[in-house]
């Protein structure tokens, strides 16, 4: 089992900035990819942001790229996601994930969630 626990939702005016942190423990060696994903109101779980637990490659979804980062520390366990520009529409409780497999974006295939930390930006 893998434990993920989310950091740093808040509320922020629209151009501001955030960052999220999720710390992992327990099996974390069967860890492939570490993924964000966040749910508005009314809509469907979507991807935001994907890393390799080891290595460099990373993916975003087209509507936060060149405005969000995701990066990693592996020496503590932790993925974070540098949020920058932020709009009203990026509102959404936000979720960390884990995943065994290759697929970054597709949230059927992460065996572990966070219980999600909420982001509001205010216009």
């Amino acid at each position: 089992q893998v434990q993920l626990v989310e950091s740093g939702g808040d509320l922020v005016q629209a151009g501001g900035s955030l960052r999220l942190s999720c710390a992992a423990s327990g099996r974390t060696f069967s860890i492939y990819t570490m993924g964000w994903f966040r749910q508005a109101p009314g809509k469907e779980r979507e991807f935001v942001a994907a890393i390799r637990w080891t290595g460099a490659s990373t993916s975003y979804a087209n509507s936060v790229k060149g405005r969000f980062a995701i990066s990693r520390d592996n020496a503590k366990n932790t993925v974070n996601l540098q949020m920058n520009s932020l709009k009203p529409e990026d509102t959404a409780v936000y979720y960390c994930a884990a995943s065994r497999t290759n697929s970054p974006s597709m949230p059927d295939t992460y065996n572990y969630w966070g219980q999600g930390t909420q982001v509001t930006v205010s216009s």
